[in-house]
């Protein structure tokens, strides 16, 4: 467990490990919950698609390709739970390959009206 206070700034970094050095990796999804096994019922979304969801949800310069920074303020639920558990989706792509999701930065889901 990692500890911090309310609206503290917590920072976070996700490595991608590998003898491969043409990767890159992209943060896609974090959603937050009081249950680590359950990100469904009770959650809360820092970013989905790439796009931030939290006003505080930053990504940050990263001194390489195969290295993610990002951050939030620390939240709680309410105070009905004594932890904050944090589930993060990440894709590894091939560095420089612009078509791929990590170069597409966010992708926001439009609906389409239903008399097209």
């Amino acid at each position: 467990p990692y500890y911090v206070d309310m609206n503290q700034n917590l920072f976070l970094q996700a490595s991608l490990h590998s003898s491969d050095q043409n990767l890159t990796v992209f943060v896609d999804t974090c959603v937050a919950s009081p249950n680590s096994s359950d990100f469904r019922t009770v959650a809360y979304e820092l970013t989905k698609s790439g796009c931030a969801r939290d006003d505080t949800y930053a990504l940050f310069p990263s001194p390489r390709s195969d290295v993610a920074r990002f951050g939030f303020n620390a939240f709680s639920f309410v105070n009905r739970f004594p932890s904050v558990f944090l589930r993060c989706e990440l894709a590894v792509c091939r560095y420089q390959d612009y078509s791929s999701r990590c170069y597409q930065g966010c992708v926001s889901r439009f609906k389409r009206n239903a008399d097209s």
